[in-house]
């Protein structure tokens, strides 16, 4: 037969300091020292919960450029630009 009316009863040892914390919050609050201990560790575990999930770690992948260092491929247009102008003023001095 099972009863689910029956709370579950422990012995815990604290730290002193702990105990000290514990009874001083329940005296604050106006209540239990049992009433306190379960307030902390429901806090505790509800913190664990909301704690978002580690993402995974940025990874850059490394890959051979076909451009020389300080080539800027995003501009390579207006170099062309630039060399067909010049091609152009060459062509209009002869």
């Amino acid at each position: 037969m099972r009863h689910h009316d029956v709370a579950m009863r422990t012995t815990l040892t604290l730290d002193d300091d702990v105990a000290a914390k514990l009874k001083d919050l329940a005296r604050r609050e106006n209540i239990s020292f049992k009433e306190a201990v379960n307030t902390l560790l429901r806090r505790g575990f509800g913190a664990q919960e909301r704690r978002p999930k580690r993402r995974p770690r940025f990874r850059v992948e490394v890959f051979d450029s076909p451009f020389r260092t300080g080539v800027d491929p995003l501009r390579l247009n207006q170099l062309l630009d630039d060399l067909h102008v010049e091609d152009a003023c060459d062509r209009q001095d002869q």
